[in-house]
């Protein structure tokens, strides 16, 4: 190849490669502007709603004690069926009650107990499962009737407390979301107003997740439905 041909090369692929790193450095010099210029703001939006409970679920459980053991079975069957006429009476219905087996212990069967007073104890045990939450909490609340009849529902332990559920969520999600969303973008309005910048589109959103729970210890059967957002947005001036 002749000399003048290297040279002309040479001096082209200079050129070329001179011509590249300028470009590289004013899009890095763009990107970097570009950066600067990008002014967020991210907010959070609450929603809070509360609801009444629409299914309880009403644990009775009652301890019986006899040397018999046809005497206790007797007994629980008969407790059984008492209690669901008081249920009944109070409008909670034979298809919302569940019977659940009796459990009973021998004492005797168990050697560091043999002089218990009794020989058997057992349990009998009801449950209610129902969307009547007024009706429920009416028979909750005359239970002395049961006592009167010699049957002592067992203290609400761990096993035996009453259960209040909420499953309408998904009826008043959309409405909460947007709630949630409204309160997001007037935070953001404010912020906007402070810093005298405005306030642009939607970056990125986050819709946090749903949360249930007791609005207060004393009243299950009301429930405080929650969801916070996370919102970001442009700002401009």
């Amino acid at each position: 190849m002749p000399q003048k041909n290297v040279v002309s090369a040479a001096m082209l692929g200079a050129l070329l490669a001179a011509g590249l790193i300028m470009l590289g450095h004013q899009l890095s010099n763009a990107a970097l502007d570009f950066k600067q210029l990008e002014r967020t703001v991210t907010v959070k939006g609450l929603s809070e709603k509360a609801v009444a409970a629409d299914v309880a679920i009403w644990p009775l459980n009652y301890q019986i004690a006899s040397n018999e053991l046809e005497n206790l079975y007797q007994t629980i069957q008969t407790n059984n069926e008492s209690i669901v006429s008081f249920l009944e009476k109070h409008g909670i219905t034979r298809k919302e009650i569940t019977f659940n087996p009796p459990v009973v212990n021998d004492a005797f069967a168990q050697s560091y107990n043999n002089n218990a007073k009794f020989r058997y104890s057992g349990q009998g045990s009801l449950t209610v499962y129902s969307e009547q939450i007024d009706k429920v909490r009416e028979a909750m609340a005359n239970t002395i009737e049961l006592g009167k009849q010699g049957i002592v529902l067992a203290a609400e332990g761990y096993r035996d407390q009453t259960v209040f559920m909420f499953n309408g969520l998904n009826d008043i999600k959309p409405t909460m979301v947007e709630e949630a969303t409204r309160n997001a973008r007037e935070v953001a309005e404010k912020f906007a107003s402070d810093s005298d910048s405005k306030l642009g589109k939607i970056k990125t959103a986050s819709q946090g997740q749903f949360s249930i729970s007791d609005r207060d210890a004393t009243t299950p059967y009301i429930k405080k439905v929650r969801v916070v957002s996370t919102i970001q947005y442009y700002l401009s001036d």
